[in-house]
């Protein structure tokens, strides 16, 4: 009689070469293509999200990454990726073709380590089975293809946050620039360029393409904020609108908006440290609970023994 053993390894082996053929085959079949991506990378904004994305330096493990993510954009599905945090990747200046990328190469990871620690468990005679690594490699895999999500989401947070920091200075330069008798796209192309950071290059680039491409200025502050999920350069593009198009005296208004986002940033921060202020309670509280427990242990323990 065959084994239970030897039966689940013939059961197991010919499922894994039937799941085999089915990639082959499912790998050599053209895709395809959905309607609604492909559409997406034909829009001028795609084009325009792209010419962004190339302006960054790419190294070496980039350049492998992105390659892979082409590969990857061609042969798979695009429903396999589900949704792509767009707005994110926009303001990270990240390719998309990089995002999916990296959720291949952290899958292959997870994909990789249950095996590669089972072979070391085993080294020690540790006797573990072969469908705990295949088992614990599949769930690994799933739950590290969405760590790139989780990751660009938190990049994202993070740059918005230094964006507002950082547009509420251009909003005084800006007012400052129309207080001295600058013209509005004066003013804001002048104020884009006092400032070096990643934020003032990013509104310098997009006021000069407004240069050739037809929008005024506040129609490309309009966009971007659309594009990147700021509000607050949806506020400002409004103010800079009337100021161009009516004529409209926009200091006092501007320096208002700067001294509302500053306020609006620093509630935001109170509120973050009351969070750490609580959670800090937290551990003081179990210390406090510990040492009386401590204390009361002894006189416990006398009383739940009886006389002696």
């Amino acid at each position: 009689m065959t084994s239970p053993n030897t039966l689940h390894l013939v059961t197991l082996g010919g499922a894994l070469i039937g799941l085999g053929l089915a990639v082959a085959t499912w790998w050599l079949v053209p895709s395809h293509p959905d309607l609604r991506d492909t559409l997406d990378r034909l829009s001028p904004e795609h084009a325009r999200r792209r010419q962004n994305t190339t302006t960054t330096g790419d190294s070496g493990g980039g350049e492998v990454t992105d390659r892979l993510g082409r590969w990857s954009m061609k042969a798979l599905p695009a429903r396999m990726w589900g949704p792509v945090p767009a707005r994110e990747l926009a303001i990270l200046r990240q390719p998309v073709s990089r995002f999916y990328g990296e959720k291949i190469l952290f899958a292959l990871l997870g994909l990789a380590i249950p095996p590669v620690l089972t072979v070391l468990f085993n080294t020690f005679d540790a006797g573990l089975p072969f469908y705990v690594p295949a088992a614990a490699g599949l769930a690994l895999a799933l739950v590290l293809f969405w760590v790139p999500d989780y990751n660009a989401r938190d990049d994202a947070k993070r740059a918005r946050a230094e964006f507002a920091h950082a547009l509420g200075a251009y909003t005084d330069l800006v007012a400052l620039e129309r207080l001295s008798g600058a013209g509005p796209r004066q003013a804001m192309e002048a104020a884009a360029d006092v400032g070096d950071s990643w934020v003032f290059t990013r509104l310098a680039e997009e006021l000069a393409r407004t240069r050739w491409s037809g929008l005024t200025p506040w129609e490309a502050l309009h966009a971007l904020g659309g594009e990147l999920g700021l509000p607050e350069l949806d506020d400002l593009a409004d103010i800079m609108r009337l100021s161009g198009e009516e004529g409209a005296q926009v200091y006092s208004s501007l320096r208002a908006r700067s001294a509302a986002l500053r306020t609006a940033l620093l509630t935001a921060e109170k509120a973050k440290a009351n969070e750490v202020a609580e959670r800090m309670t937290i551990p003081m509280s179990l210390l406090g609970v510990i040492f009386l427990a401590i204390l009361v242990a002894p006189a416990l323990l006398r009383v739940l023994a009886g006389p002696t």
